[in-house]
């Protein structure tokens, strides 16, 4: 049976996690309860329970789950839960969740993503602005079916800037963070069969954005390839200049992947799991996020490195993808 104290002390560890090095803790405790310094350190230190109230203000102020926090073994797992719903959660909400998270992640000592990629991952979309206003686009006619998009059209150059600009800023916060990504045809493929849908379904107003896209994609499949090339990451249009071995990319040839974001900074791991393509379950979750690492770890191994060293597997991948492009174009033309 889990004591008081090892409950308490669980929460106020992963309190401490959470808090900027430069944060007073006990002055952080005191003020959400609105206690005394002496009653902030007896709460801390065990010496006295927290009630139901005080539990609930300091797990809900910094995001933690309860049930965690009684170690309970069992198939049940506590996530947070968005889901993009006309007047309940739009795009730009969306972004800015993810760009939030971005942000805390790259302001942390230690830090690592690791993404098995069904689709591009989130912030390789706004590499190019044209490939931005397909997905946005896409997203939210499609995908999201925002009632304003029942009747609209899609033209490339009546972009939301707003949306764009968003995108860009979490695609630079992104490029700081050392990363592993898994791929494989299929994740670059779903974004030909996407525009072939809208050609075939009449969305474009202009046939010529089709062949526009084609052509940026090139750009943009030419650009990941510099960047694992690289072992890093920077902005399309800029000079080559990063922070070596922060890029390791792979393929995977017998899996297929389901967009799983494990995230390992100062804090708590934390798993990223995406249904109906945009929407997020998040969980902290220690045995889970433990099970997903194991699993990364094993698929790792059972793909190809096509970043750095592996220039041989990397001229074959990006060599084909670039092949299916130039056939895409010409049955578009």
């Amino acid at each position: 049976m889990v004591t008081v104290p090892d409950f308490q002390k669980t929460l106020f560890e992963q309190i401490r996690e959470r808090l900027p090095t430069d944060a007073s803790f006990v002055h952080e405790i005191a003020e959400l309860l609105g206690i005394s310094y002496d009653s902030a350190y007896r709460r801390i230190r065990g010496e006295k329970a927290l009630d139901i109230q005080d539990l609930y203000i300091l797990a809900d102020a910094y995001s933690i789950s309860i049930d965690t926090l009684f170690k309970r073994h069992g198939n049940k797992i506590v996530f947070d839960y968005f889901t993009l719903e006309p007047d309940k959660l739009g795009l730009k909400e969306w972004l800015g969740l993810i760009l939030s998270d971005t942000k805390k992640i790259s302001q942390a000592s230690e830090k690592k993503i690791i993404y098995a990629a069904k689709d591009p991952p989130v912030f390789h979309n706004f590499m190019i602005p044209e490939l931005a206003a397909f997905k946005i686009f896409f997203w939210q006619k499609t995908l999201c079916n925002f009632p304003e998009f029942d009747e609209k059209m899609l033209r490339l150059d009546d972009a939301d800037m707003e949306i764009i600009n968003m995108g860009r800023q979490l695609l630079s916060v992104s490029n700081k963070i050392p990363t592993i990504e898994i791929w494989n045809e299929d994740t670059f493929n779903i974004t030909l069969r996407q525009i072939e849908y809208y050609k075939v379904s009449g969305y474009f107003e202009k046939n010529d954005d089709i062949l526009n896209l084609c052509d940026k994609l090139i750009k943009w499949v030419n650009h990941i390839r510099k960047q694992a090339e690289c072992g890093f990451k920077y902005l399309y249009g800029e000079p080559a200049e990063g922070l070596e071995n922060t890029f390791s990319m792979y393929e995977n040839e017998v899996v297929l992947n389901d967009n799983t974001i494990l995230v390992k900074s100062d804090g708590p791991t934390t798993v990223y799991l995406t249904f109906n393509t945009l929407s997020l379950l998040i969980t902290q979750s220690a045995a889970f996020c433990e099970n997903v690492d194991n699993y990364f770890n094993k698929l790792i191994t059972k793909s190809n490195l096509i970043s750095v060293s592996g220039a041989k597997e990397r001229n074959r991948f990006f060599n084909k993808l670039l092949y299916t492009i130039e056939e895409f174009r010409k049955r578009m033309e």
